[in-house]
């Protein structure tokens, strides 16, 4: 089978105002793996997009982008449907729009390469997207709807609907995001069976777990321009590996429990019809500092959204809110605590400045309703400062990398003043250093006096001073005491 090649000279590339993507040469022949690194706003996502023909490079006079198939030419109507993304953007744009697909109709959209299914399901298709999902791992998730999957479960779920193209090539943006033990090796084992049939991949990494087995070339970015291109040797994930290296961690010390914030008692928590959590007893007391952990789908993300409030329990649960006794307005308790997670993210496609994006985290709006004060404008720009976004305050978020804008959305909660920060992976898309910084702020945020619950999937994304864990489990919740835990 003949397989396409691909080849970049010199290519720039400019957005919103600034150049992303400076003399980028690279060629890719058929067969091969690589790595794609580099930090947030190197321009990693729109070397992608630039290579599938999602975007166009900036004319320069001397620029160019090719593809070749075998030795003959290819124009870009030819090669797009050899190419394949997976990614946080195209799984944002079905939060953004709410298109709850069934996990095998979303599949099958892939034959077509279109975003909703707009054409019948032959017998056939039907059984090759079976054999995909059966591959995945997703077989008892083909009939659920989309946007109730767990963040970990959709991007696997979006992994099949690439793969039922039978692409030449997969563009693999941070793959691995959001995936636990179990679906990171559902993803290596579709990986390297793609591998064996001759098929090629680009993933962009921040961890070198995230670089999959089988990559043998990597290209870093620095600046939008290349830094790096050559082939993958052990000591390059050893590098990798140390600038993800972390201070390890370390406990608050032991305190007496200050005041009850929030109590749930003999809570049930349904989502779409389907039990979640079931009779969840647990409270947080001033002081506490939790991590939530569990697999893809054990109810990370909904238990999260059950204390902001964005889910309800089921009849004969209980939630009590310190300081909002019951018939206080939702929006009132919404208020004082900050909220984060990749779903939310998908919102921020809004014709907005990152200046208006964290302003409106003083009034939990998307985009803002009257003109900005004084005092809205001294505290976004004190956030902006503190996560270097400064100079991508009149940017629009969908200018900026995915790192970049979690990291605008980050300043925005915090613009709140909340008393109770609620994060979903919150660094998840963040490189070494700029985890780094974003522990050191969260950090900051618990000596000031801020309550985190944190759901994660590693255990170094974790800031120092965690004091309690929640392990969900089989629909249970287990507490854990981190100061008695041996």
């Amino acid at each position: 089978m003949t397989r396409l090649a691909m080849s970049l000279h010199a290519v720039s590339l400019r957005r919103g105002g600034k150049w992303v993507l400076r003399d980028v040469s690279w060629h890719l022949e058929a067969g091969e793996c690589w790595a794609l690194l580099g930090g947030n706003g190197a321009g990693k996502t729109q070397l992608l997009k630039l290579l599938s023909g999602e975007v166009w490079p900036t004319p320069t006079g001397h620029g160019s982008r090719s593809y070749r198939l075998g030795r003959h030419p290819a124009l870009l109507i030819d090669a797009k449907p050899k190419l394949a993304y997976v990614g946080a953007e195209r799984q944002d744009k079905y939060e953004r729009y709410g298109w709850n697909l069934k996990v095998r109709d979303l599949v099958a959209t892939g034959l077509h390469r279109s975003d909703l299914l707009l054409q019948p399901v032959s017998p056939q298709q039907r059984r090759k997207v079976a054999s995909v999902l059966r591959s995945c791992g997703l077989q008892r998730q083909a009939e659920r709807g989309f946007l109730s999957l767990s963040y970990g479960q959709k991007r696997l779920a979006l992994l099949a609907r690439a793969m039922v193209q039978d692409p030449d090539w997969l563009l693999l943006d941070e793959i691995y995001n959001g995936l636990d033990a179990v679906h990171r090796a559902r993803a290596d084992a579709v990986l390297e069976a793609a591998q064996r049939r001759g098929q090629s991949w680009i993933a962009t990494a921040h961890r070198a777990a995230d670089v999959p087995r089988g990559t043998r070339r990597i290209l870093e970015l620095r600046d939008g321009r290349v830094h790096a291109l050559k082939h993958l040797a052990r000591s390059d994930l050893w590098q990798l590996a140390a600038r993800a290296e972390e201070r390890p961690h370390r406990l608050a010390a032991k305190r007496a429990a200050g005041a009850m914030l929030l109590r749930l008692t003999h809570v049930d928590l349904y989502v779409e019809y389907r039990l979640v959590l079931r009779d969840l007893n647990w409270q947080l007391r001033g002081g506490e500092h939790w991590m939530v952990y569990g697999a893809n789908g054990a109810g990370k993300s909904s238990f999260l959204k059950l204390l902001y409030g964005d889910l309800s329990p089921a009849l004969g649960g209980r939630i009590e809110r310190h300081g909002f006794p019951a018939g206080t307005p939702l929006a009132d308790w919404k208020r004082r605590v900050g909220y984060v997670s990749p779903e939310l993210q998908s919102m921020y496609a809004v014709d907005v400045s990152v200046l208006d994006l964290v302003i409106s985290g003083r009034y939990s709006s998307i985009g803002l309703g009257e003109a900005a004060s004084a005092q809205d404008l001294g505290m976004a720009k004190r956030w902006l400062k503190f996560f270097g976004l400064e100079s991508h305050a009149q940017r629009r978020p969908r200018e900026l990398s995915y790192g970049l804008l979690r990291r605008a959305i980050l300043a925005r909660a915090m613009a709140a003043g909340p008393r109770v920060m609620l994060l979903d992976e919150p660094l998840t898309g963040l490189d070494p250093e700029q985890r780094a910084i974003m522990k050191r702020l969260l950090e900051r945020l618990m000596r000031q006096g801020v309550t985190l619950i944190m759901a994660v999937h590693h255990a170094e994304d974790l800031p120092r001073g965690m004091t309690h864990a929640l392990h969900l489990h089989k629909r249970r919740a287990v507490t854990i005491d981190l100061h008695s835990a041996t």
